[in-house]
């Protein structure tokens, strides 16, 4: 039986860090899966911030809104420009 006169403690796992580009890949593939057209709802999403246009299916939703819509942009830029030779 616990003494429940004394302080309890418990630990709880830290989320895994994931990066925007890993969270853009588990969205896209969650998107494709569901039959949606994972483009659009991505802009739909940035765009406006409704997080109804990303699934839940595969924790989709829950990994997209961990990060800012500001960060999705600029990763997605920077993957754009490093695979068009601008630099």
């Amino acid at each position: 039986m616990q003494d429940l006169g004394n302080t309890q403690f418990f630990k709880v796992a830290a989320d895994k860090e994931i990066s925007v580009k890993e969270v853009l890949k588990a969205v896209f593939d969650a998107m494709t899966q569901k039959g949606y057209n994972p483009v659009n709802q991505i802009v739909g999403y940035i765009m406006s911030g409704d997080p109804t246009y990303i699934t839940s299916h595969n924790g989709a939703r829950s990994m997209i809104m961990k990060v800012e819509r500001d960060e999705l942009v600029e990763e997605l830029l920077k993957d754009y420009i490093d695979n068009n030779n601008w630099s």
